[in-house]
């Protein structure tokens, strides 16, 4: 029977951690799934466990499960995403971090969801937190909702991969993960989904975020703002915004340019800081009430750059075009 719906499990180093993620997928009740991890080219045990469990996985419950483990270099998150999403075959796609668990009806729950509301080309369920082993209560800030949480989710990120089913179809057309993200990879691909999309919402508790264990890519990626201001920055190049999701991008890019381009004062980088200024300076000026496209392309090329750890491109004020 073709699957109903493809899970991609991207893993780095995480031996135990994704075989726990591995077994609340292979626990799911009522689906017909295929499984896909992706080894971002662990160090450790990881890519023997998970052709291991893969063997044992296939040969146990062949009439609903097909699990398939993938191995590649080290790219980086948002790039196994990626490379495990090229590959599925079903109609949707669920996605799983290495160090997230499932309850056992989460995808079904899921499926049945997206089927009785066709509307929606993506949905999430809630989800609990656990830091340390210990419960965590978000705070209302990170509180998940129905409907248009675009502006919502520009300054708190309310949209969570390990919650996620989305329609395969949109995500090959959106292109997937940008792959120059260390980290936000997420934040940026849901802002660029939500901007024209509706999010659907199952207000149960289907997943469980661990968090506060060794190798979490947020406490490991410094100055995560630089990679949310350029998924902000690709929103004002682009030509999707309507007046007031523009004024509300403006006004989130103008706060994280100025907090970054402190941090980067504080670090001695004379020669990145005034650049962000300029970039929050424009956010709240010109790009605010009529769109720069040409510019914030501009801006966007040279932040892409500066993550990328290269030359600041010059050109950038050299080739800028006058304000009207």
């Amino acid at each position: 029977m073709s699957p109903e719906v493809s899970v991609v499990i991207p893993t780095y180093n995480r031996a135990q951690l994704v075989l726990a993620a591995i077994a609340s997928v292979i626990a799911q009740r009522a689906v017909h799934l295929e499984l896909i991890v992706v080894d971002d080219g662990s160090t450790d045990d990881t890519w023997r466990e998970l052709e291991r469990t893969a063997a044992a996985a296939n040969a146990e419950h062949a009439d609903r499960i097909a699990m398939r483990v993938v191995r590649t270099e080290n790219r980086g998150v948002a790039a196994a995403r990626n490379t495990g999403s090229a590959l599925v075959s079903a109609p949707l796609i669920a996605f799983l971090d290495s160090d997230d668990v499932w309850g056992p009806d989460k995808l079904a729950c899921q499926v049945e969801y997206m089927r009785a509301h066709p509307q929606y080309v993506i949905s999430q369920t809630d989800e609990y937190w656990l830091s340390n082993g210990g419960r965590m209560n978000p705070g209302l800030r990170h509180r998940k909702a129905a409907g248009d949480i675009f502006c919502d989710s520009l300054r708190t990120c309310l949209v969570t991969p390990s919650t996620v089913i989305i329609r395969t179809a949109l995500l090959r057309r959106l292109g997937g993960f940008d792959e120059d993200f260390t980290a936000a990879e997420d934040y940026d691909l849901w802002l660029r989904i939500l901007v024209r999309h509706e999010i659907g919402f199952i207000a149960e508790f289907h997943a469980t975020r661990r968090s506060g264990h060794q190798g979490q890519l947020s406490a490991t990626v410094p100055a995560i703002d630089r990679f949310r201001i350029l998924a902000l920055l690709k929103l004002l190049a682009g030509q999707d915004l309507n007046s007031v999701q523009r004024r509300a991008v403006c006004e989130v890019l103008a706060e994280k340019c100025g907090i970054y381009a402190k941090g980067l004062a504080r670090r001695g980088r004379d020669d990145l800081a005034p650049l962000i200024l300029e970039f929050a300076a424009d956010a709240g000026g010109v790009w605010r009430e009529r769109g720069e496209e040409a510019t914030a392309n501009a801006a966007a090329a040279a932040m892409r750059a500066h993550i990328k750890s290269r030359h600041l491109e010059n050109e950038w004020r050299r080739e800028r075009p006058a304000s009207k």
